[in-house]
């Protein structure tokens, strides 16, 4: 049987000091994910047949390299510090103390690329190749806000990386991946500026805000994952996602649904089709997050580095889903997407400022879709030295939610990849129905 075998365990501090005395306050974008579990996303390579340098050379580059690049991101190499106030509150900000980032060397014996990527359902073992399991974001107070796990496959390289989610979004994280897989091939010119550190909030009142103090039952709430979640990826080529975009489009008489929206319509009917078949009156959910960033008056710059999402959901019976079809979800989706604008940010941080509620941990197992991840960012672009990725895996965090979906680009430009976590039967339906298997590109 496959197993993991950690060699060794360490910490990797940036490179200068010069940010170590830096405090950054946290909006309240951040602050509600803090009962959530670090974001974990990780990259699959091919072992270059031509390597010639030594284990131990290898691992100390990547260390080398990492050390570089947390001098431009200091927060991922600090910890999380807290003050307690009299009214029974605290406020959480980012002490940039270099402490250092977690680094783990492993080797999973046996395993190659092809069992990570071949069969339909992703392996279980892939959990293995991420650090921090399990741990939520309020940990950062004692646990690295940043850890990363490389894992020698017996023809492969997995680099697993977990981030504190309180301290940056997806695309903070891939925004961080892509400095440091530039830093580690050697650029001295990188292709996105230094992240700016600085976080926005609304009125310089508000900083810091107060939170209530958690109370045990918050901290100690966990669940256990339902025993048959799957975790498949389905794969969308550009031809096919042009295809649904026409066809929602044309359904409303519009040319404003995207291609996002309309695969994801096509996603969530399936899903319903295939979960509410025996209770069409059953209300379904669709839950996603909206980047903020160019969204803000004035807009904020990508490179703005923390949490920039705002959640939206969307609500209604099945029956009602699936007598109107593809294009009316598509156009809910979109509509739903426009009313987030400037103004409706400002009254929902104005609205949270005043009452702070911070999310449970989630355990959301119902008719719907909880949906992650970002179309605007750079995954296949990621070369440390040996290539580019042939995929990309996200860990065990959050996998306790039937219907989590992550969304990434594809490998080819324009498709679309959607790693499905669901119950098994659900998954076996979607696979035979023949309506949404007929968009779907093997991989």
């Amino acid at each position: 049987m496959a197993s993991i075998r950690i060699i060794s365990t360490s910490r990797v501090y940036a490179a200068s000091d010069e940010q170590s005395n830096l405090k950054i306050e946290l909006t309240p974008w951040d602050l509600r994910l803090l009962l959530a579990e670090y974001s974990q996303k990780g990259l699959l390579f091919n072992k270059p047949k031509s390597e010639k340098q030594s284990e131990n050379t290898f691992i100390q580059h990547l260390k080398s390299s990492l050390s570089r690049t947390l001098d431009s991101f200091a927060p991922l190499a600090g910890r999380f510090a807290t003050i307690e106030h009299d009214d029974n509150t605290n406020s959480f900000f980012i002490d940039c103390n270099n402490e250092g980032a977690q680094f783990v060397h492993a080797a999973a014996n046996g395993v190659s690329v092809a069992d990570v990527i071949q069969p339909i359902h992703v392996p279980k073992i892939v959990y293995s190749f991420f650090p921090l399991n399990g741990v939520v974001n309020y940990e950062g107070t004692s646990k690295p806000l940043l850890a990363v796990q490389v894992t020698e496959l017996v023809d492969g390289i997995f680099i697993g990386i977990s981030i504190n989610h309180t301290v940056a979004d997806a695309t903070s994280f891939w925004h961080f991946v892509n400095s440091w897989s530039e830093i580690s091939k050697g650029y001295e010119c990188l292709s996105k500026p230094a992240p700016i550190l600085e976080r926005w909030f609304l009125h310089d009142k508000d900083c810091p805000i107060h939170i209530p103090l958690f109370e045990s039952e918050q901290l100690n709430n966990r669940y256990v994952s339902p025993p048959d979640l799957e975790q498949r990826v389905f794969h969308f080529s550009k031809e096919n996602i042009a295809k649904l975009k026409a066809k929602a489009n044309g359904e409303i008489g519009t040319n404003k649904i995207s291609s996002l929206q309309a695969l994801l319509s096509h996603f969530f009917l399936s899903l319903v089709r295939n979960k509410c078949i025996h209770d069409p009156d059953q209300e379904v959910q669709f839950r996603f997050t909206i980047g903020v960033r160019p969204r803000t008056n004035p807009p904020l710059p990508q490179q703005y580095f923390g949490n920039a999402i705002q959640g939206a959901v969307i609500s209604l019976k099945a029956r009602e889903l699936l007598e109107k079809g593809h294009g009316y979800m598509a156009w809910e989706i979109n509509k739903i997407i426009a009313m987030h604008n400037g103004e409706n940010f400002k009254n929902l941080l104005e609205s949270w400022t005043k009452n702070p509620k911070i999310l449970p941990p989630v355990n959301w197992v119902s008719n719907g879709i909880i949906m992650s991840g970002s179309m605007l960012v750079d995954i296949y672009g990621n070369d440390f030295g040996w290539g580019r990725p042939v995929a990309v895996k996200t860990g065990p965090a959050l996998k306790n939610i039937d219907g989590l979906i992550n969304m990434f680009p594809g490998v080819e430009q324009g498709s679309i990849d959607l790693e499905a976590c669901l119950l098994h039967q659900t998954l076996k339906g979607m696979g035979s129905d023949k309506e949404f298997m007929d968009s779907f590109t093997s991989p």
